[in-house]
């Protein structure tokens, strides 16, 4: 029973057990084995949109493209997981700052030691920008090093409050079917029809700004 309008987002179940984040890799049990291995058409199409992304991508990062392995992953990971948790009765992982932190988290981090540990140059140029009057450089070294800290955060709740924005307003429009009247009811059809597909797009589109903010994340540290 939802005992509020934000109960949906609680990762929590019975026995203090939180089973609900096993939703992270139900897609490895909701797509047949056959995808990975057999040539398919829906495998076709998802390849042409990881070539799509890879050449979009790939002139962002003139140095350490490996780094484009990590972002396309990360897209494919949180692209599946926004359109699994549209399903019902599926907690949406990337919904709680827990998952969106974590993962922000872990690769700012990653990227911010290996940059520094070898390219310490670099970085310490990134934090005066070229031009900057030397009265203003102790400020733009502040500014510069508060908004490289603050990175995780910013994508960690971007991420999460699309996704939470896009399922309240589902939620809501969904509540109102019990009180509206039978005239109303095929235009909260088609409103709800409507939204369902725009939180399809936004759960395609979020996977994408996430990753490519990632990508330009570390391009900028090791360029």
């Amino acid at each position: 029973m939802m005992v509020n309008l934000f109960s949906i987002f609680d990762p929590s179940t019975k026995f203090m057990l939180s089973f609900n984040w096993l939703s992270i890799v139900i897609f490895f049990f909701v797509l047949p084995l056959q995808m990975w291995v057999l040539p398919a058409r829906h495998k076709q199409l998802f390849i042409s949109l990881l070539s799509y992304l890879f050449k979009e991508f790939s002139p962002l990062v003139k140095k350490g493209s490996f780094i484009l392995i990590v972002t396309m992953s990360i897209f494919v990971f949180i692209s599946v997981n926004n359109s699994m948790g549209l399903l019902p009765y599926v907690f949406t992982a990337s919904s709680h700052p827990v998952f969106t932190l974590t993962l922000a988290l872990s690769f700012w981090l990653g990227t911010f030691i290996y940059t520094w540990l070898n390219n310490t140059t670099n970085s310490l140029t990134h934090l005066i920008p070229v031009g900057t009057p030397y009265f203003l450089m102790p400020f733009m070294v502040l500014i510069e090093t508060i908004s490289s800290i603050i990175r995780p955060g910013t994508l960690a709740v971007r991420l999460a409050a699309n996704m939470i924005a896009g399922h309240l307003l589902m939620v809501l429009l969904s509540s109102a079917f019990l009180f509206s009247p039978y005239s109303s009811l095929p235009l909260l059809y088609l409103a709800q029809a409507l939204l369902s597909l725009l939180e399809m797009a936004v759960a395609l589109i979020q996977a994408y700004v996430f990753s490519i903010l990632l990508t330009l994340y570390s391009a900028e540290s090791m360029n």
